[in-house]
């Protein structure tokens, strides 16, 4: 099976800035930044929103966004992708009509770094969706997808400021993206889901940010049985989790990490004592652009 469909590019001159500035003792340095750009979405005729975003794979994002606030459904027909980067826009076409106005009058920020917004009511279909009880995940594909998410080329390596989403089967990567909020890393996957008809009963998902309630509504709405992350927990993502039957691992850093929800679905086929420590140098760099 292919690994990494879809990777990061640090060396897209669209996504960073080289720019000069002095260090502690003011000596000039030279500072690698990742560039945000506005790009307003489109459904149809009307404009729902505008999002900051690092501008790779715009059309992702686009129906990321519109599948997560339950603006675009499974079984309805996309007739049309366009992005235009003069006007910094994207459209999205569908077959059958939409009107939202009245679902755009309700939002929420969210709890988001870049505070994301959910149109209409934060739970809808929430209580609705069956995550599949027969997952499971093994320890030993744990371990290994950290490995190779953590040692991948990316934006958070060379710039620092990002945050990273990686859908994931087993212990393989499909998909690796990364952006300014992490709720635009994870709308990305859900466009790259629906524009290839790609259920989320098997796969595994990775986040670098907060297991917040945000995360844990989005991903239990693509359906995906298994969030992990890097980072900690809030007490409503926790709530939620439990509520939804989801397996909620965070904290997760070379052998260790904490499951506060779904732990039933956790198969420890690998000694932890066998796992290398993560390589701190080597996440340092990301790291310390983010002080």
């Amino acid at each position: 099976m292919q690994e990494f469909e879809v990777a990061p590019d640090p060396a897209d001159p669209r996504l960073t800035r080289r720019v000069r500035g002095v260090d502690q003792d003011g000596a000039p340095v030279d500072a690698s930044i990742v560039v945000e750009r506005p790009l307003t979405l489109f459904l149809n005729g009307q404009e729902i929103v505008t999002m900051m975003t690092i501008g790779d794979h715009p059309e992702w994002l686009a129906m990321g966004y519109l599948v997560n606030q339950n603006m675009l459904r499974p079984g309805d027909e996309v007739t049309g992708v366009d992005h235009d980067e003069e006007t910094e826009s994207v459209v999205v076409r569908t077959r059958a009509r939409t009107d939202f106005e009245e679902k755009l009058r309700r939002k929420t920020l969210t709890s988001g770094c870049a505070q994301g917004t959910v149109f209409g009511d934060l739970m809808e279909r929430f209580d609705d969706v069956r995550l599949p009880a027969d997952a499971v995940l093994r320890t030993s594909w744990l371990y290994r997808l950290l490995r190779k998410i953590n040692t991948a080329p990316s934006l958070y390596l060379e710039a620092g400021a990002i945050h990273g989403c990686a859908l994931c089967e087993q212990d393989r990567v499909i998909a690796y993206m990364e952006d300014v909020g992490r709720h635009n890393a994870i709308d990305k996957i859900a466009g790259f889901m629906f524009r290839r008809g790609m259920g989320g009963g098997d796969k595994i998902f990775y986040t670098t940010g907060r297991l917040t309630s945000e995360m844990v509504i989005k991903c239990v709405q693509m359906g995906i049985p298994i969030l992990v992350s890097r980072s900690g927990f809030t007490a409503w993502g926790v709530e939620l989790a439990r509520r939804a039957g989801l397996t909620l691992v965070g904290r997760a850093r070379g052998a260790r990490f904490v499951a506060l929800a779904g732990e039933q679905r956790i198969l420890r086929d690998a000694d932890a004592r066998d796992v290398a420590e993560e390589d701190r140098n080597h996440r340092r760099k990301g790291a310390a652009r983010d002080e």
